[in-house]
């Protein structure tokens, strides 16, 4: 992939809605799989009441909107100003109790395994039933979008192609040496061309399994295996939202 291209990719600009301030990708395309749509707001009109406690709104008693569901409150019942990444805005925003539980939840995905995955782990990599592997590093793209695997050999899968991940263990029972540590993704099955990877048709295992060479590797390729369990299933929670 080209640097313009990537550029072009990880590209993103500032903007204003009724919400608050949002970073958003220039293209929206290249937007991360994990966002969620800014909701409507459900119409002054029609919520002369809290949508929580019932609360009659009047001159004393103001409605506020929920960032993330759009609901109408009163000021008790939707005072808590939250951080959204999943919606990009730069800044906490205001969130309905309900709605300020999950985000908090989200917020340590995007404290901790986000990183964790953004800056990769080492292991050996086996496509579907081949009984070659390849030890390759993988990583997150910048923009959330792709599964990069580089070794020999380039790949590219892109995160919504992956259905499922399996993480298990193998051999000695849990905090022995030699235990193994893989996992399954099931998904689209990549393909290379030019250094540069496309998809195919058919659904496929990709294997992932944890180096043994040093336990602060193998450590660090475990954590990253968790961390894309999460990501995955997060993945489809947006996707029911």
């Amino acid at each position: 992939m080209s640097s313009e291209v990537a550029a072009r990719r990880d590209a993103k600009k500032l903007v204003r809605s009724s919400s608050g301030l949002r970073m958003v990708p220039e293209h929206r395309a290249f937007g991360s799989p994990f966002g969620l749509e800014e909701p409507q707001w459900v119409p002054d009109k029609e919520c002369p009441r809290c949508m929580q406690c019932d609360t009659k709104f009047d001159f004393l008693t103001r409605k506020h909107h929920c960032r993330r569901c759009g609901r109408c409150f009163c000021d008790k019942c939707c005072s808590q100003k939250v951080p959204l990444r999943r919606m990009c805005f730069v800044d906490p925003v205001r969130q309905c109790a309900e709605c300020a539980l999950v985000s908090h939840k989200e917020a340590e995905f995007y404290d901790k395994q986000l990183k964790v995955l953004l800056s990769g782990a080492t292991f050996l990599v086996t496509f579907g039933n081949s009984e070659k592997s390849e030890t390759m590093v993988c990583r997150l793209s910048n923009n959330q979008r792709y599964l990069l695997l580089d070794g020999d050999s380039h790949y590219e899968i892109e995160i919504a192609h992956i259905s499922t991940v399996q993480v298990l263990t193998e051999g000695f029972p849990p905090g022995e040496k030699d235990i193994h540590t893989y996992a399954s993704l099931l998904g689209s099955q990549p393909g290379s061309e030019g250094g540069n990877a496309r998809a195919t048709d058919g659904v496929t295992q990709l294997k992932l399994t944890a180096g043994e060479d040093a336990n602060a590797s193998r450590r660090q390729s475990t954590a990253w295996l968790a961390a894309m369990h999460k990501a995955v299933k997060l993945l489809y929670e947006s996707r029911d939202q």
